[in-house]
C-alpha cells in the first residue's frame, strides 16, 4: 500500500522520497490532507545492444557500391 506524505514533509524529504520511489515504493503526496500527486518509479529502460540485427540484414555489393559513390551535382544541390 502506498504511503501518504504531506506536501510540506515531501518538500523537506524529497530526495529520500525519490530514492524510495526508485526502489519501487509508491508515495502519495497530499495537499491539505487530500491526495494530490503520486511519486512512482519509472519503468525500466531497455539498453540497445550493438549488432542486434546481425544476420537479419544483408548488404549486397551493388547496394554498397551505390551507397558509397560520390553524389552528383544535382544531388549536392538538393542538399543545399
Amino acid at each position: 500500500m502506498a504511503e501518504t506524505v504531506n506536501l510540506h514533509a515531501a518538500k523537506t524529504h524529497f530526495s529520500k522520497l525519490v530514492d524510495r520511489a526508485h526502489e519501487g515504493e509508491e508515495i502519495i503526496i497530499a495537499k491539505a490532507g487530500k491526495p494530490y500527486a503520486r511519486l512512482v518509479p519509472l519503468a525500466p529502460t531497455r539498453q540497445r545492444e550493438f549488432g542486434f540485427l546481425a544476420g537479419q540484414v544483408e548488404i549486397t555489393e551493388d547496394f554498397a557500391r551505390e551507397a558509397m559513390r560520390p553524389l552528383t551535382e544535382e544531388e549536392l544541390a538538393d542538399w543545399e
